[in-house]
């Protein structure tokens, strides 16, 4: 298969890369292609004449998104739409990565793919609009939601943990919020087994289990390294954000085919050894 990659030098593109040697993959890095620019989406896409568009690239920057939200919702959905179309004039299928945020967490219980989204801050409002404008443009698409993701060479929240650790004694951790940590190795996996599938539609990629809270992922991950920093349950309340997030945003399947994720325990116990390593 013929892919055009965005994103390819986030967390989850570098793993598409590495793992994905069965495909012909033109790969495009930050500051290569600005996918809000029609006109430079359609040229890429006619150069690389792909048999899918995946789109790994995005407006990350939850908090930046509240005092920016027209540069959220032109990475988060007018490019994802500019992919789509393209892809559809091309013939070609479209999958687009999205996330847990477009939940308020409201529900207390995992989400599924058909329960209805309601975003709480900008940034969730931009990744919805996103999909919306993904599945608008183009019937050959795969919305992949996932969260919490996290991968060696990337800029994360564990290893901003692991690098506090080497400064402090203690560390106060969040554990009133919860979502479902996910390995970049085991997401980019799913990912290629769903595209070989054919089966378009919504998905949730994400690491199974019952999710957990960042102290949860945190005891997990110093348990991995050995390190014996003292981690102090607190209420997210200590740690007032501009955007909102949703206190509860574990992801679940009930899709076909089901593809589950290795529990989340799994991916951050080889993400410690893989760091270990480094």
């Amino acid at each position: 298969m013929r892919i055009l990659l965005t994103g390819a030098g986030g967390q989850l593109g570098r793993q598409l890369l590495l793992q994905g040697g069965d495909h012909a993959i033109t790969a495009h890095l930050r500051g290569e292609l600005d996918i809000a620019d029609l006109d430079a989406v359609r040229a890429a896409v006619r150069a690389a004449r792909p048999d899918l568009v995946l789109n790994a690239a995005a407006f990350n920057d939850v908090d930046g998104a509240e005092t920016h939200p027209d540069a959220a919702f032109a990475g988060n959905a007018l490019g994802p739409r500019n992919l789509a179309l393209a892809a559809a004039e091309a013939g070609a299928a479209v999958l687009h990565v999205s996330t847990d945020y477009v939940f308020d967490g409201a529900k207390g219980a995992p989400y599924h793919e058909f329960d209805r989204p309601a975003p709480l801050s900008a940034y969730g409002r931009s990744k919805l609009a996103g999909e919306v404008a993904v599945r608008e443009m183009n019937p050959r698409h795969y919305v992949v939601r996932t969260s919490w993701v996290y991968e060696a060479q990337g800029k994360n929240f564990p290893k901003t943990l692991r690098a506090l650790a080497a400064k402090q004694r203690e560390l106060r951790i969040v554990s009133d919020v919860k979502g479902s940590p996910t390995s970049a190795v085991h997401l980019a996996a799913a990912i290629l087994r769903l595209v070989d599938s054919g089966a378009f539609g919504t998905y949730h990629l994400a690491g199974g289990g019952e999710g957990a809270s960042w102290y949860d992922l945190a005891v997990v991950f110093f348990r991995a390294l050995g390190l014996d920093t003292r981690l102090v349950p607190v209420p997210a309340s200590e740690f007032p954000r501009p955007a909102p997030r949703p206190a509860y945003s574990v992801l679940r399947t009930i899709q076909s085919p089901r593809i589950v994720l290795p529990p989340w325990q799994e991916g951050v116990a080889a993400f410690a050894r893989e760091l270990q390593a480094l």
